[in-house]
């Protein structure tokens, strides 16, 4: 394995850049390295009062473990009835508050919850878990040996949506035009993408589960749509609103935040020659392997919650109505949390990162999405000798999420 020798994609950006700093915009973290930013804010100012951004409020940025997971635990003082990302909390609220069980909370989101569950069950999952092994195996197979590939479209960009696709029983001629919804959806390959095309892909994603859970209702299967379009809560069965809102969760929870975590283990495999060599020789497990990438990636950059009531945090009053925003990309590299947080070990333990959330939110597809990571890094283990970059890494632009679009690799069989 060889280790890069393209110029650093992002660059770091000092503590003194952080009056100018602007969390809501995707350039920020598409182009820049935080950590020095979160090193400082968990060191001086955990609970930081972020200037007015994206033509919203201000907003708190919470940067400690300990601090994340009060809010996280929290959803009678910190609801994520208003939205729970930036780019929804900064625009007013979310329009699927209520119906959606990401930004639901109460005896409503327990309820959407259980449902969500039951798709989620090891009978459910059984099947596809096994697919996901086969055809993490498949994808590496067919690329190990080139010149070169480009990671994330060619492996990781099919591996994830196969699996939530299996889950949801999407029928095979359609899954190619959800991949290009998804990835237009919550973040772009290019800087310059318009916002309506971001809101066209979602709405695009929410109008094919609507015709699909219509066809799930008249003839139910054993699939996540069809649990979905059969439930019933106290007596009732869910609105169709209900059914494609959760669908579009699942599907973009299911892609986005396993396919990047997967290019980014293999860039990290590319920088830390030693860690890909301990995992090829069997001296840390898969399980281990797989929590360290997903806390070293941490996809999901920050989730939002919005107070309900004055409070305080950390000994900062916050106001009711006020946007407070966690943000995992500090709390999973928090000193006081990991021991030496930023080095990449894959035998890391114990390892309680937040890359799923935490607290009644804690991601429902956890389990799919560590399936998935360990799918492909056995068929890495398995069938790949080396891995060499061969050019420039490319980041997504996004707020919300973290990683790489491109990843120009050669696989040495």
């Amino acid at each position: 394995m060889t280790r890069p020798t393209t110029p650093p994609v992002r660059t770091v950006l000092p503590p003194s850049a952080l009056p100018g700093l602007d969390l809501a915009d995707p350039a920020t973290h598409a182009r820049h390295d935080l950590s020095e930013i979160w090193r400082t804010l968990r060191a001086e100012d955990p609970v930081h009062r972020h200037r007015p951004a994206g033509g919203g409020p201000a907003f708190w940025v919470v940067t400690r473990y300990a601090d994340a997971a009060e809010v996280y635990r929290a959803p009678d003082l910190f609801t994520s009835e208003r939205g729970n990302v930036l780019a929804s909390l900064l625009q007013g609220g979310d329009s699927a508050s209520g119906v959606m069980a990401a930004v639901t909370d109460g005896p409503r989101h327990r309820e959407l919850r259980r449902v969500l569950l039951k798709a989620f069950s090891p009978r459910v999952l059984a099947a596809v878990v096994e697919k996901v092994e086969r055809s993490g195996h498949d994808l590496v197979a067919a690329v190990a040996g080139r010149p070169e590939c480009d990671f994330a479209e060619d492996v990781a960009g099919h591996l994830p949506l196969k699996a939530v696709c299996d889950l949801l029983d999407v029928p095979e001629q359609d899954r190619a035009f959800l991949l290009r919804l998804t990835g237009a959806a919550l973040s772009s390959d290019q800087p310059d993408q318009s916002p309506l095309d971001a809101w066209q892909a979602r709405n695009d994603i929410l109008a094919y589960f609507g015709e699909l859970a219509k066809s799930r209702r008249e003839r139910p299967g054993t699939d996540a749509v069809s649990i979905l379009a059969t439930a019933r809560i106290e007596g009732r069965p869910l609105t169709m609103d209900e059914i494609v809102a959760n669908c579009y969760s699942l599907i973009l929870g299911g892609d986005e935040t396993s396919r990047l975590s997967m290019t980014g283990a293999v860039l990290a495999f590319t920088e830390h020659p030693a860690q890909w060599q301990a995992f090829k020789n069997g001296e840390v497990s898969v399980d281990t392997a797989v929590d360290e990438v997903l806390r070293w990636t941490t996809p999901a950059l920050h989730f939002g919650r919005t107070a309900t009531a004055d409070t305080w945090l950390n000994g900062v009053p916050i106001a009711a109505g006020d946007i407070v925003t966690v943000w995992n990309a500090s709390a999973n590299r928090d000193e006081m949390a990991f021991a030496d947080p930023d080095r990449f070990d894959l035998g890391r333990t114990p390892n309680k990162h937040l890359s799923f959330g935490h607290g009644p939110h804690y991601c429902v597809g956890a389990y799919l999405g560590r399936a998935e990571i360990a799918g492909l890094l056995k068929a890495l283990r398995d069938r790949v000798d080396r891995i060499e970059l061969t050019g420039r890494p490319e980041p997504v632009y996004s707020s919300m999420l973290s990683g790489f679009g491109s990843l120009p690799v050669r696989l040495v069989a």
